[in-house]
Parts: C-alpha cells; structure tokens; sequence
C-alpha cells in the first residue's frame, strides 16, 4: 500500500519551491521507508535548486540531512528495522566497486540508493537530492543509507551529523590526518567550516584560524574553537595568517566556500609542506590560475574532500557518542528550528549569512 507523504519540491531551476503532496510506493528489496523527523537546511540544496550543478532531474525533493524513524522496512533488510531512528547518508558504500574492493569504501563510486518509488500527484517520478529526499514527511531510500542511533538524542542535532558536521568533522580527521600539536586556517566559517573547526579541535590542533567576512560567523567560529579569527575585509589573509603563525604559515588550510579566491588564499597560507583541503563545491566555469614553480617549490598537497571521507557505519555513531559526551558541539549549530513551509525562508537567511543551520522539524 502506497504512502502519502509531503514534501518540498524544486520544479523549475532558480525558482522558488513548492510545498507538495507526492506518493511513495512500499519498499522494495533492501529498502525501507522513513518517517523524517528534523531535516537541515543544507547550501547544496539551494545550489541543486538554483541549477548550479545543472538543468537535468527536475523535479526534484529536495534535502539531503535527514534524521527519522524507520516505518516500513522491505525483503531482505535485516540490520535496521521498524522504529529504529536513524540518521541518513547519502553515499552507502556498495562493496562491489572498485575502490571497495581495493578496501576504500569511503570512495564508493556506486553507492547503494532506492529504486525511485517517490512520484507527484500527477504521477511523475521525483528525484530526491543525493539519493534522499528529506524536506518531506516521509522518504524511501536504501537501508544502507541509514545509520541507527539511539532515540534518546535529540533529533535536529542528529540530522546535521548526515551531511554537514560529518563533510567539515571528517575533512580534518581523515582528508587532511590532522595531527596533534599542529596549526589549522578554515577559510569560510558557515555550518562545514565550523565543523571542520570542530575537528581540527577534535584531533588535538593548537591553533586554529578562522577567516570569513562576517563578524557573525567569526564569533560563531570562536564558539567552535578557532583559537583566532581574520576578518578578510580588513586586509590580506594569507599575511594575517603568517603574521599568527611566526611567519610561517599553517600546517593545514581548509576552503569551504568554492570560491577560486579563498581557495588561493588557502594555497599559500600554508607553512612549507602544507596540506590544503578543497571542501567548498564550485560553480560551473570555476577556474584557477595556478603559478606551478611556487607551487612546487611550497610543497605539501592540494587534495579534495567529499563527504569528509567518511565512512557512515563507523562515523555517525562516533559522532553522535562526541556530542553525547559533551565534545561536539551541534547545538550551537542549530540556528533556528524551522516547519516545512518555511523552507524559501530559511534559503534567503542562509544567502544572508543569518544562519549556521536552519533545521525542519517535521513535528
């Protein structure tokens, strides 16, 4: 028996979203059904909405950073079941790719997804974001997206570890291997900078920098553990950078925003071997000039990071356990708990800067 669900769809590229009704048939093999708790409002759903990433699978469900309750489970699902809370990722390694094989599932190139059982009222198939779907009531996705917690946690909290604390946590963990003792820049401090903030602190860094244009943010980075911040408005930051580090630069730099500029100022803030990690997701036509001498002769790697690196069965429950115990911070992530009918709000508060996340709380 099919669902009836609601949910917010994207129809027409950089158009404002609607508030819809749309049907999920019954789980399939390997699938289950999910009623959505809290969803965070994430800057790639804008981007999906806007045709950033371009033109093709509209209409779209949008969101991707989901926390719910499992409600229907299909054949042959067996680590989850009925009214296990759970959070959702959207890749899920498949074990059979190549970098799965070779012991990498963190670079799953075929992540597991759900047959696409989720159309409108008017029958046509919808696409949810990432392979999920969760400004909506309820969603279908694979049972390996989904990451069981216990129902104690609170749910908006839970629902940023799929997607933005996990890309920002796992970039300095595992993309850039921080080390103890060891300095940090992040450069664009909303909800994935502050996360990555948080794991730079997290692996042990005793100086952390942050750089944005906002004063806001910049106290919100403080909040996270930035040990200092730079208001690139002021003048250079790569200089200010220097000048904090006994001029010499960072061990690690980190660019969240997608921007050629501040992924530049993050090449060479950079001490002599530096690691720098490319988080932020660019536009179409984002070029950068890059002097290949200097580059060389400052050593180190550029790299980037999807997902954080992460592996999902491993870390959403670390995570979770961090922040019970007191050392991830999530709540001052959660800026304001939104309904579902004010998802376009929370997209202009997040062009605004007003925001580090906008959570829908389906409930």
């Amino acid at each position: 028996m099919s669902t009836k669900a609601q949910g917010v769809l994207s129809r027409i590229p950089n158009t404002p979203s609607t508030l819809e009704d749309f049907t999920i048939d019954d789980p399939g093999p390997n699938e289950v059904l999910v009623k959505v708790l809290s969803s965070g409002v994430c800057h790639t759903d804008l981007s999906v909405k806007n045709g950033v990433f371009g033109t093709n699978g509209f209409p779209f469900l949008l969101g991707h950073e989901g926390h719910g309750v499992i409600e229907k489970v299909g054949a042959g699902v067996e680590h989850v079941q009925k009214g296990d809370h759970v959070i959702m990722a959207w890749r899920a390694p498949c074990g059979k790719c190549r970098f799965c094989h070779a012991g990498k599932p963190n670079f799953c190139c075929a992540s597991l997804n759900a047959e696409k059982r989720m159309r409108d009222m008017q029958g046509a198939v919808l696409n949810p974001v990432l392979g999920i779907g969760t400004f909506c009531t309820h969603t279908l996705v694979h049972a390996g997206q989904c990451i069981k917690v216990s129902s104690d946690l609170p749910t908006a909290q839970m629902s940023l570890i799929g997607c933005g604390v996990m890309t920002g946590v796992g970039a300095a963990m595992y993309a850039a291997d921080v080390q103890p003792g060891t300095s940090a820049a992040v450069f664009g401090c909303g909800g994935v900078g502050d996360s990555v903030i948080q794991g730079a602190r997290l692996a042990g860094a005793t100086t952390i920098i942050a750089v944005d244009i906002d004063p806001r943010k910049l106290a919100w980075a403080k909040e996270m553990g930035a040990t200092h911040t730079v208001d690139a408005r002021a003048g250079d930051p790569v200089a200010a950078i220097k000048a904090l580090t006994g001029g010499h630069g960072v061990n690690y730099s980190f660019e969240a925003v997608g921007s050629a500029m501040t992924l530049d100022q993050a090449l060479w803030c950079r001490d002599l071997a530096g690691t720098c990690v490319f988080i932020g997701v660019p536009g179409p036509g984002t070029t950068l000039e890059l002097p290949l001498q200097r580059f060389f002769d400052n050593g180190g790697s550029l790299r980037v990071s999807w997902y954080g690196d992460c592996l999902p069965t491993r870390d959403f429950p670390m995570l979770a356990n961090w922040y019970s115990q007191g050392r991830l911070k999530l709540d001052e992530i959660v800026t304001q708990k939104i309904k579902l009918t004010e998802v376009e709000d929370a997209f202009e508060a997040m062009k605004r800067g007003e925001t580090l996340r906008s959570v829908i709380m389906m409930e």
